[in-house]
C-alpha cells in the first residue's frame, strides 16, 4: 500500500516536472536576493505556478514523442488529458485574477512568458509551426521564459541594489541564459527519438549526439567565461560571480554522464543539482562566508 501510494506520488511529480517547478522558484529567490536584496516567497510560489501550468500542458500536448521516449506517467496523462487541461487552465485564470488585483506591474511579464508557452507547446506560428519544432528557437524560447520569471518577476517588483547597474544584470542575465540553454541541449539529448518521430528539429536530431554534447558543453564555458569577464571589470559583484562555479561543476557531471548515454533519471538529477546549488547559495549568505557583504 505504502509503495503503491509512493509510486503514485513519483507518477504525478514526474507528469507536473516538479523540478523544473522548483529550479524556476529556487531561481526567483536566489536572483532576487543577489540583485534586489529581497527574498520573496510569494513571489517564487508564482513561478512555480507558472512553470507548473506550462509544464503540465507541454505533457498533454507532447503525448506522441514522450511515449517514444518512455517518459513516465504518459499513459496516465492520455487517458486523464481533458482534466489536465482543466486544471492547467484553471489554475492560469485564477492566478491571472490575482495578479491583477495584487501585482498589476507583472502582467505583461506573465502574458509574454504563457503566450512563449503557448507558441512553445501548440502550432500558432506561420505555418502552422511549434516553436519547439525550430532548434535554435526551442531552446532560446525555453530559456527566455525563465529570464523572464527568474529575472523579470523580481526586477519588476523590487528596487536593485545600489551596485546593481543595468550592465550587471544584462552580464548576469547572459550567464544564465547560456547556463540554461545548456539544460535545454542535455534534455535535447535524452529525447533524440521521440523528438525525431514528432519532426522537432533539436540540434541532437540535426546534427547528432556528438555535435550536440559539444554545444552544451560550449554553451557550460561560455556561461562562466562571461562571469569571469564581468567580474573582472568590476561589473558583477562577487556575490553574484561565485555563481560561476556551476556551471563547471555541470560540465564535470554531465561529461560522465552522456558517455554511457543521458537518461530521464539524469536530466532530473542534473536540475536538482542545479537547484542544490542555488540553495546552497543561500547557506553560504546565511553563515556569512566569504563575499555576502559585497
Amino acid at each position: 500500500m505504502v509503495r503503491r501510494a509512493f509510486a503514485a506520488l513519483a507518477t504525478l511529480a514526474s507528469i507536473a516536472r516538479v523540478h523544473i517547478v522548483v529550479i524556476g522558484a529556487t531561481g526567483t529567490l536566489t536572483f532576487g536576493w543577489a540583485l534586489c536584496g529581497v527574498r520573496s516567497s510569494w513571489l517564487a510560489m508564482l513561478c512555480a505556478s507558472d512553470w507548473f501550468v506550462v509544464n503540465l500542458l507541454n505533457r498533454v500536448v507532447d503525448l506522441r514523442e514522450d511515449t517514444a521516449n518512455g517518459i513516465r506517467g504518459t499513459d496516465f496523462v492520455a487517458q486523464n488529458k481533458r482534466a489536465f487541461l482543466v486544471t492547467g487552465f484553471g489554475a492560469l485564470a485564477i492566478s491571472f485574477v490575482i495578479t491583477a488585483l495584487f501585482a498589476p506591474v507583472l502582467l505583461p511579464l506573465r502574458i509574454a512568458f504563457h503566450f512563449l508557452g503557448f507558441a512553445y507547446n501548440w502550432p500558432l506560428l506561420p505555418g502552422r509551426t511549434r516553436i519547439k519544432e525550430l532548434a535554435f528557437w526551442k531552446n532560446t524560447a525555453s530559456a527566455t521564459g525563465f529570464l523572464l520569471t527568474v529575472f523579470g518577476y523580481p526586477l519588476a517588483m523590487f528596487p536593485r541594489k545600489p551596485d546593481v547597474s543595468m550592465l550587471t544584470v544584462l552580464a548576469a542575465g547572459l550567464f544564465f541564459f547560456l547556463f540554461e540553454l545548456s539544460y535545454e541541449v542535455l534534455y535535447d539529448l535524452r529525447d533524440v527519438e521521440g523528438d525525431r518521430l514528432a519532426n522537432v528539429r533539436t540540434w541532437p536530431v540535426l546534427y547528432g549526439p556528438t555535435a550536440a554534447w559539444r554545444i552544451a558543453a560550449l554553451q557550460m564555458i561560455g556561461a562562466f567565461v562571461v562571469v569571469i569577464v564581468a567580474y573582472m571589470a568590476h561589473v558583477l559583484p562577487w556575490r553574484v560571480a561565485v555563481m560561476g562555479l556551476a556551471p563547471l561543476v555541470q560540465l564535470g557531471v554531465a561529461s560522465r554522464i552522456v558517455k554511457r548515454g543521458i537518461t530521464t533519471k539524469d536530466c532530473v538529477g542534473l536540475t536538482w543539482m542545479g537547484t542544490a546549488l542555488l540553495a546552497s547559495y543561500h547557506v553560504w549568505e546565511r553563515l556569512g562566508l566569504p563575499g555576502t557583504g559585497a
